[in-house]
């Protein structure tokens, strides 16, 4: 526990100019004396960190200094150097190249095979760079966000505390203290715009540890899923949910159960199938997919007039 807890301080002073025992306390759930004794450790191991005293001071580690690579194996250094390479496919400039050069001491080779590749952009990627480094500062240096959000129940001007930036089920939020509904909320980068940060500052909170539990905000179920799909959308039924989440009908079909959060969510997935799905439940779902090809059929009927 104490070995992570002093590599991931290492990344931490390796990330930013400087930090503060109270930031690192918060960051690692330690108490500062406990912060002060790590950076001796990481002295003794040969890390020179300095100390910086009074207003605007903090630890960092002195100008030039590069990681003996015998910290690392082989494989330990690829590893690391591939999530590195990942966080670089997001992040505006290159934070990549300066890490590199502490890590290899400088031998390019130990860099060079790409076994790994972590790309964590999209095909919006044009629009989610900047949103990243905005929230990135804004996190950073305690500046209120506000933005416009568009969700099942339609759109909303959102102003938050942001806390955290996520990625997960290949999507990026942001999370934070929501200050129009006065709780923590999880937004998803692709659904927000008109992304700013206000003059305005906020006191960090302390985040109750049932909300860091992020899992949660994406495994609430609500409303439960029961439908057949045709055998040719057994690939996408493996890549979303897994081997073991539906069972071989007689007829070869593929009989799939789940639990949503949410009904829209359900509705999208669902409707990306087109006729190569048969809902049993619920029946808000059938209904709702009845009356889309009602409405289809109509538009057709329309388009025939033109």
């Amino acid at each position: 526990m104490k070995t992570d807890r002093l590599l991931g301080i290492l990344a931490v002073l390796l990330q930013h100019d400087k930090t503060t025992a109270p930031e690192l306390a918060r960051r690692f759930e330690v108490s500062r004396r406990t912060i002060n004794r790590d950076m001796e450790d990481l002295c003794r191991a040969g890390i020179p960190v300095v100390a910086t005293q009074g207003c605007g001071g903090g630890f960092s580690i002195a100008d030039g200094y590069k990681i003996d690579k015998t910290l690392f194996t082989k494989d330990e250094l690829q590893t690391v150097l591939a999530g590195l390479r990942g966080m670089d496919s997001v992040f505006d400039g290159s934070v990549l190249t300066g890490l590199l050069e502490k890590l290899s001491g400088g031998e390019r080779h130990v860099i060079a095979e790409d076994m790994i590749i972590i790309d964590l952009a999209s095909h919006y990627q044009a629009s989610l760079t900047p949103k990243i480094e905005l929230i990135k500062n804004a996190v950073q240096t305690k500046h209120i966000l506000s933005f416009r959000y568009c969700y099942e129940k339609g759109e909303a001007e959102r102003r938050i505390e942001p806390y955290r930036l996520l990625f997960k089920w290949s999507s990026w939020y942001v999370f934070g203290f929501c200050l129009d509904r006065q709780d923590w909320r999880l937004f998803r980068l692709n659904r927000l715009w008109n992304l700013q940060m206000k003059k305005e500052t906020f006191a960090s909170r302390n985040i109750p540890q049932e909300k860091l539990s992020f899992d949660d905000y994406f495994t609430k179920s609500s409303i439960h899923l029961k439908a057949v799909f045709e055998e040719s959308e057994k690939y996408r039924l493996i890549e979303e949910y897994g081997i073991d989440s539906f069972s071989t009908c007689k007829d070869h079909r593929l009989y799939f159960e789940h639990d949503f959060a949410g009904y829209e969510n359900m509705r999208e997935w669902i409707f990306s199938f087109g006729d190569r799905v048969s809902v049993l439940a619920p029946k808000e779902l059938q209904d709702d997919r009845k009356k889309q090809a009602e409405h289809i059929l109509n538009m057709c009927r329309d388009d025939s007039k033109i």
